[in-house]
């Protein structure tokens, strides 16, 4: 959804020239209970014509697959060399494995508590 009938409010390039009162009005469209049942409201900026149309090329599936590949090799052996025959990946974690496996220092348990390093 637009964030106002022009949908350039908060746009950094071009000027909203929408009412602050059309701009409420056309927010308020979406009823309240709807609203309440999304989790995440996030603002996705303009993203430039010239970034989607380029020549760039991103990774070919064959790289993404050999970086999963590697990612699910460690985290088989890690549960091999643990003896949880029924765990192949970490998505298979309870919370069992989860303390003894991905157990924090101090000084993380101190930022997890904090919020903040010491």
């Amino acid at each position: 959804m637009y964030p106002c009938p022009c949908g350039y409010w908060n746009d950094p390039q071009k000027a909203c020239g929408c009412a602050p009162a059309a701009v409420t009005k056309y927010q308020k469209r979406i009823s309240g209970p709807l609203l309440d049942r999304i989790d995440i409201h996030i603002e996705v900026p303009r993203v430039d014509y010239e970034k989607l149309s380029g020549d760039r090329l991103g990774e070919s599936s064959e790289i993404i697959c050999r970086r999963v590949q590697a990612a699910r090799d460690i985290q088989s052996n890690r549960f091999s060399n643990n003896g949880s025959s029924d765990i192949a990946c970490n998505a298979d974690m309870r919370v069992g494995e989860i303390r003894q496996i991905c157990r924090l220092q101090d000084e993380e348990q101190s930022l997890m508590c904090t919020g903040r390093w010491q």
